[in-house]
Parts: C-alpha cells; sequence; structure tokens
C-alpha cells in the first residue's frame, strides 16, 4: 500500500500506535512490553490472549512467522481509540494478509486491543 497514513487524533495517540508495531516489527520486546497496560487484552480470530505477559511472550517466542513487518495504510479514531488498517508482509515483501486493529487507550498505555484479519 503506497498511501501514506492519515490520522484525526492528536499526536500522543498517533506516536503510541505507530511506536507499537515499530517495537514489534523491530523485535524489541523491553520497548513493545512498555506499551501495554498489564491487563492488556488481545483479541483476533484465531485466539485471546489476557495479560500483557502472556502477548509479549507468544509475540517474542511463539509467533509462526516472526521475521514481519506492519505496511500501514492508515490511521483513524476519536478519544480512546485508534484503528491501523493495513497488511503483513513478510522478508521478501510478500502480504500475508490485511488486518484492521482497534486499539483501546488509557492513561498512555494500551489495554485492549481487538484484531480483524482477511
Amino acid at each position: 500500500m503506497t498511501d501514506e497514513p492519515t490520522t484525526s487524533l492528536g499526536d500522543e495517540a498517533l506516536t503510541l500506535v505507530r511506536r507499537y508495531y515499530a517495537a514489534l516489527d523491530a523485535h524489541e520486546y523491553d520497548v513493545f512490553e512498555t506499551l501495554l497496560a498489564p491487563s492488556f487484552v488481545q483479541r483476533r480470530p484465531d485466539r485471546t490472549f489476557e495479560g500483557r505477559d502472556a502477548f509479549v511472550g507468544f509475540m517474542r517466542d511463539d509467533r509462526p512467522v516472526a521475521d514481519t513487518s506492519h505496511d500501514l495504510a492508515e490511521l483513524f479514531g476519536t478519544g480512546d481509540r485508534v484503528t491501523a488498517r493495513g497488511r503483513l508482509v513478510d522478508a521478501t515483501g510478500e502480504a500475508l494478509f490485511e488486518f484492521a486493529d482497534v486499539f483501546e487507550i488509557d492513561a498512555g498505555r494500551i489495554v485492549r486491543l481487538e484484531t480483524y484479519t482477511r
């Protein structure tokens, strides 16, 4: 996707979501962990992760394909919610799937993430 991501939110929420993807894509799990609240929950089509430690552990140790990056097409939202739309690509640049992530933010940390894929 070649369009530059757009947003209608303030810089703080946009920066937090961008840092989430940057840390995950760079395998910077210590940084990644600081962006999530301890009570973080992610729901996605194939499973649910309850708690920051479970989610970070999976992303660090158990992802089926870890050498990926998130190609963001757009960011948008209001208040405490941010939605990111894009695609996950492998190391060769091939798209694995498209996604929409809906983040809920509280006190400068991500508390909930709903992930939709196709």
